[in-house]
């Protein structure tokens, strides 16, 4: 009888450098094999794909702000489903939260943008932004607090309603009549957009979430809210047993989860789109599961899983242009780099270890 040639064992938790030496290694790795790759399907020198990508994201100041941009909003998401995702309330509704609060916004600027001067307009966008995101996380947390409805189905068809809200609604503002698309809102007056700080209108989105990532830090790890928060996601019958109301915590939680994707949708509409389609979001509530997951929930640790993120698609469609290749490759790439970078996480959990008398057969079958 054969014995098995390696046991797999869960780790003790591993200091945290010799956890990030791991993920440094599996980077490295993954792009030896993408050096391959590219050389194989190519003929392309590697290096100067990967300088090219890099060019794509920190090239220049412009393209530097735009990466800082879609870093801040991506983040700002993935910091919204966190503390749901910590508890383990599977918000899988971020892109439709982002969507109403995105809605709200370009409803506050169409109908108020001539009647409320901009110090009182965007206070009110504010508010309505979060309440509209933290209406729409809501809903399925209250089902979920009060008859267990699954959160991942329920969540996720909540973005199809979303969606469709904004698909009516541009049809209801559309300029000009047939066109289909909103354009520009408050162009001329520019009501409702949000300030520009430094001459650089990124600046305050970039801000904004910076200052979000450290409050949710603090709230996840030092306040009671977080402390109960984890005690549900352990165990719901420990925290039902050390009196902690699960309920009220569940819908608590996907409120703020709900209103934060709010201010994602108020960033996005009020401060650099100034506009509202139904791809306004750009599926940042799916990729914000990744980072989410990727960091482990933790707050910081989702500054760098987006900033990789985002340099990889700002990279791959640099190289589709620049070298001339199908758009898929980049998309290859990337999925090379995450898979390693997915996979090393299996390695810092568990450990393979050889079996002792591996290979050698049991004497009655020799």
């Amino acid at each position: 009888m054969k014995q098995k040639l390696f046991h797999l064992s869960k780790r003790k938790e591993l200091p945290w450098y010799a956890a990030w030496a791991i993920r440094g290694a599996a980077i490295l790795l993954a792009l030896v094999v993408c050096g391959f790759v590219t050389t194989a399907m190519t003929g392309e020198n590697p290096i100067a794909i990967y300088k090219t990508m890099w060019t794509g994201a920190f090239g220049t100041s412009r393209r530097i702000w735009n990466t800082l941009q879609n870093l801040a909003l991506l983040l700002c998401v993935s910091l919204a489903v966190t503390p749901a995702f910590r508890m383990k309330f599977w918000n899988i509704g971020a892109e439709g939260q982002v969507l109403v609060g995105g809605l709200a916004t370009a409803a506050c600027m169409i109908l108020l943008g001539d009647k409320l001067p901009n110090w009182i307009l965007i206070p009110v966008m504010i508010v309505c932004a979060l309440l509209a995101g933290a209406i729409w996380g809501g809903i399925p947390a209250f089902f979920k607090a009060k008859w267990n409805t699954n959160e991942t189905l329920f969540t996720l068809m909540m973005n199809y309603v979303a969606t469709q809200l904004v698909a009516y609604f541009v049809i209801v503002w559309e300029v000009p009549k047939g066109s289909g698309k909103i354009g520009i809102i408050n162009q001329s007056t520019q009501s409702g957009w949000l300030p520009v700080i430094g001459g650089q209108k990124y600046m305050l989105t970039v801000l904004v979430v910076a200052i979000l990532t450290g409050v949710l830090y603090i709230y996840l790890n030092w306040s009671k809210q977080g402390y109960e928060i984890s005690v549900v996601g352990e165990s719901v019958r420990t925290a039902r047993y050390v009196g902690i109301k699960v309920d009220r915590v569940i819908i608590r939680t996907m409120l703020l989860s709900g209103a934060l994707c709010g201010l994602a949708g108020l960033l996005l509409v009020g401060g650099s789109d100034h506009t509202i389609t139904t791809t306004t979001a750009g599926g940042r509530g799916f990729t914000a599961v990744m980072v989410s997951w990727m960091a482990k929930f933790n707050p910081l640790g989702m500054i760098f899983t987006s900033l990789l993120l985002v340099f990889l698609g700002r990279g791959s469609g640099e190289i589709s242009s620049k070298f001339q290749l199908n758009d898929s490759f980049g998309d290859i790439l990337t999925g090379i780099i995450l898979f390693f970078i997915i996979g090393c996480e299996f390695f810092i959990s568990y450990k393979l270890t050889l079996s002792r008398g591996a290979g050698k057969e049991d004497k009655k079958n020799v």
